[in-house]
């Protein structure tokens, strides 16, 4: 039999061609169509949702409300914020208008400055409270430094007190961090007088008017709500000895400003135990005593 034939024999050694066959060119030109379309699409609807954002009429900023407030007016704090009016809402620095009414009202302890869509600015604030207050007399060691005027508050409309003599008079507000934050010239309710009866010694050489202003602070911030409440004056004699004069004539031995909180429970329980009592002692909160009754 003859052999097979030179055509057979190079069809047989031909090597097979392998994957999916190249669909036409005419097959792939819609799908880079499409990809054209989809980009342009794109960066249409970006710029029209920057001209929406930033040049549209739509969402400008229009108003700005202004909530927690107690002694400070809104419109007070509407006017150092400063919010600029008319202009694109997301383009409002929320951060400036923090910094601006933290730093021009240092009444305000803390503010959320946010957007409220389509047309607000929110200021959400939070004012500090004074535990202690610090009697103005220009002598060195007992002035009220660092505190500002609270002009366009409400401040001077509250508080007891003490008739016409206050008028004369300047006080110096301070929270419980030991910040000076306000001053002001009426005594406003709930916050004790900070009084000097400092011996001239070792421990007024020793411990300095700051630091002892710093334990009258911390003793005021420990007191009870309705202790508190009832505090007409933090005295300081020592570092070792602050002492409370409560409405009635009564009064607290404090003793140091270490174990406020421990003190402050003991001087609860005490009071309930002997609510006609004229004096309290918790300078040892594990020892307390009343007295007077």
């Amino acid at each position: 039999m003859a052999g097979p034939t030179t055509a057979e024999r190079g069809e047989r050694q031909q090597p097979k061609k392998s994957g999916p066959p190249r669909p036409p060119l005419r097959r792939r030109l819609p799908r880079r169509r499409t990809l054209v379309l989809l980009a342009v699409a794109t960066v249409v609807l970006g710029t029209g949702l920057g001209w929406l954002l930033y040049g549209s009429p739509w969402l400008r900023t229009e108003h700005v409300s202004v909530s927690g407030t107690r002694v400070l007016t809104p419109e007070r704090v509407r006017s150092t914020a400063r919010v600029p009016l008319g202009s694109a809402l997301l383009s409002v620095d929320t951060d400036a208008i923090e910094a601006r009414l933290r730093g021009e009202l240092p009444r305000i302890d803390t503010v959320e400055v946010s957007r409220s869509w389509p047309h607000g600015i929110t200021l959400k604030v939070t004012e500090r409270v004074p535990v202690l207050l610090i009697e103005e007399t220009g002598e060195s060691g007992t002035s009220g430094k660092s505190g500002k005027s609270d002009e366009g508050g409400k401040s001077d409309q509250q508080g007891t007190g003490d008739g016409n003599n206050n008028k004369a008079r300047k006080y110096v507000e301070v929270d419980k961090k030991g910040v000076r934050f306000a001053t002001v010239s009426r005594i406003p309710d709930g916050a004790p007088l900070l009084e000097w009866d400092v011996v001239r010694g070792a421990s007024a050489r020793r411990f300095g008017t700051e630091r002892l202003t710093r334990a009258a602070v911390d003793v005021a911030r420990d007191l009870p709500a309705g202790v508190a409440r009832d505090t007409r004056a933090v005295k300081v004699r020592s570092y070792d000895s602050v002492s409370l004069e409560l409405r009635g004539g009564r009064t607290v031995l404090w003793g140091s400003a270490e174990q406020g909180r421990a003190k402050a429970r003991t001087l609860t329980a005490l009071m309930k135990a002997a609510p006609r009592a004229r004096h309290f002692d918790v300078s040892v909160p594990t020892a307390p005593a009343s007295s007077g009754s």
